[in-house]
């Protein structure tokens, strides 16, 4: 479980040590421009020399001297049961040039707001250091929106709103320097950048009541820069339980990142342009693209594989794995398999590799790839084809809840019709939160279609309702006995982290799979196989299973059902090769499959 919290520290209230912190940049010069002074004199520029002409002045330190003191923004997470304590630094307000008394806020495209920020040892926020801001800032101004037209991306549209922005300070006789939100969108690092390349990310302009008016958004081109828009600095530097860090570590770090990100680590955190973005019109980032490893196949350095990857609507990156030593439109028969990952891992942490010491722990605890490549090796007369699913919340119970279960089924779509000729045999599956996906294909469609072939919950049952999912998927079941559904469980209620119990009796998937069983009972005749270590149920000549781990140990087997073979008996349950040169929970059959990289 991981819990996030924020601790509010106003800039004239922090302890000496804290107030060292200020901005990287020369002093101003007493002859330097004023904000008016150099408004006027970009007025007339095209879009890239005004910014050049910004980073101009920048670099000769002609900012107010009220944004050179960072502001303290402290948070707290816990990672597996572990707390961890951090402040970040932050600009009181957004980028401007000028003075004190006449300065102005300048909207930036995302490569001259990344350029300023490594000038001056900074970097841009995330979604959730937006948050945290605005919920500890000493001063909260009302947005004030301009009609949309053309002009919002000109000099004279920035100027209105810079004047009305300081209108609202003098009116009510607002501080400088203090930490000071609401009046801009920012522009921000999102782990979808590096699956939205070209594209600026925005978010933020919060109301008075706290909510945004921009959620994350990533459909305007990196070229894009309106009136709206803010650059918020964050110094490179930060402490982590009293240690000294960076922002880009803490955000690479999987027990750190929740103290800065809502997505899970961010593995980009930075515009990676090089050059000032070519003018684009504002649209949305299209299913697939033509750039290189985009919308098409291309061959892997081993074991005769190809690879597809897919970016697709609200910051979805699916990558498609499938053989190379024949072509996709044999005759063969083909299983198209959904894997929805597990919250907080990448694709590439679940296709698995060789670790050394320096690896991520995640790349060694599911090895789908290296399971897949067993399969194919001992199914020969089928075409097994698995479609990795990641979203950029890591987390498909919360991509849901944002973007609702229709979406799941569009991406289903998007990727199924891509084999539709092939006429796919479908596999619904995935581990933990990828279980979440499933459902909410489920709960999309009125009856499971004929193409579904096979359900498989590896310990991710957690979103199984009696009302909405039992008699789809009895039916679904009776209907042929071509269609497979497997179970895998423990006994997770009574598992300890730190010496505590993290989910309830009803909410583990132990509780929804003894709630799925007591749902089917009256439905199915059962076989049972009780032991010491697992109560096993079985019916429709195996086709039906629920495998479920005892836990007198009281240890986390979570990830550990997919690893001892899970994937690979949840592909072969009921079959005549269920069993075959594997046993589910024994060692791994599909060690010599493991790729190096």
């Amino acid at each position: 479980m991981k819990y996030f919290f924020v601790i509010g520290l106003a800039c004239s209230l922090v302890a000496p040590s804290l107030m060292a912190q200020t901005l990287n940049a020369p002093a101003r010069s007493s002859s330097a421009r004023s904000g008016s002074e150099f408004a006027k004199a970009i007025q007339s520029l095209e879009p890239q020399q005004r910014e050049e002409a910004i980073l101009s002045e920048a670099a000769r330190g002609n900012i107010p001297s009220f944004l050179r003191r960072f502001c303290p923004v402290s948070v707290t997470n816990a990672f597996n049961g572990i707390a961890n304590v951090a402040t970040f630094f932050v600009a009181p307000d957004y980028f401007a040039i000028g003075s004190d008394e006449d300065y102005f806020l300048t909207p930036l495209t995302a490569f001259t707001a990344q350029t300023i920020a490594e000038t001056f040892d900074c970097t841009l926020p995330t979604r959730k250091m937006v948050n945290d801001v605005y919920s500890i800032a000493a001063v909260k101004l009302a947005p004030s929106p301009i009609p949309p037209s053309p002009a919002m991306t000109t000099v004279p549209v920035f100027k209105q709103h810079n004047d009305t922005v300081r209108h609202q300070r003098l009116a009510n006789d607002l501080p400088l320097g203090a930490l000071t939100t609401g009046h801009k969108k920012d522009v921000v690092i999102s782990s979808r950048l590096s699956s939205n390349p070209g594209k600026v990310a925005i978010y933020g302009w919060h109301r008075t009541n706290g909510e945004p008016i921009q959620p994350l958004y990533l459909g305007h081109a990196a070229s894009w820069a309106d009136y709206s828009h803010g650059i918020r600095l964050v110094q490179k530097n930060m402490w982590v339980n009293g240690v000294s860090k960076t922002v880009a570590e803490v955000l690479a770090d999987p027990a750190l990142a929740g103290l800065l990100s809502d997505e899970g680590t961010v593995l980009q955190p930075e515009y990676n342009l090089k050059v000032f973005p070519k003018t684009a019109p504002a649209q949305r980032t299209p299913a697939t693209t033509n750039q290189p490893g985009t919308g098409q196949f291309q061959r892997t350095s081993s074991f005769n594989e190809q690879t597809m990857l897919l970016l697709l609507d609200h910051g979805v990156r699916v990558l498609i794995n499938a053989p190379a030593t024949e072509p996709l439109s044999t005759p063969k028969k083909m299983s198209l398999v959904f894997y929805g990952l597990p919250n907080g891992n990448t694709i590439e942490q679940t296709v698995g590799k060789r670790t050394t010491t320096n690896d991520d722990w995640h790349f060694n605890i599911q090895h789908i790839g290296a399971q897949t490549r067993f399969l194919r090796a001992l199914l020969t007369n089928e075409t097994i084809v698995v479609a990795y699913l990641e979203n950029s919340l890591k987390s498909w119970p919360a991509w849901r809840r944002q973007h609702g279960d229709k979406a799941v089924l569009e991406i289903f779509e998007q990727v199924r019709d891509r084999f539709r000729e092939s006429k796919p045999r479908i596999v619904l599956s995935g581990h933990s939160g990828g279980g979440s996906f499933v459902f909410g294909y489920l709960n999309s469609v009125e009856k499971i279609p004929e193409e579904v072939g096979r359900i498989s919950f590896l310990d991710s049952n957690y979103g199984y309702e009696t009302a909405l999912h039992r008699d789809k998927l009895a039916n679904w079941l009776q209907e042929s006995d071509q269609r497979y559904l497997t179970v895998l469980a423990y006994h997770d209620d009574i598992a300890l982290l730190n010496g505590k119990t993290f989910v309830s009796a009803s909410g583990g998937t132990w509780g929804r799979s003894h709630l799925m069983k007591k749902d089917f009972d009256p439905l199915f005749q059962f076989s049972e196989n009780i032991s010491p270590e697992f109560k096993n149920y079985f019916s429709l000549n195996r086709r039906l299973q629920f495998l479920l781990k005892e836990n007198p140990e009281k240890k986390i087997f979570h990830t550990v059902q997919v690893e001892k073979n899970g994937f690979i008996h949840c592909m072969l349950a009921g079959t005549a090769l269920e069993n075959h040169g594997y046993a589910y929970f024994g060692d791994p059959a599909y060690t010599q499959w493991i790729q190096s990289e």
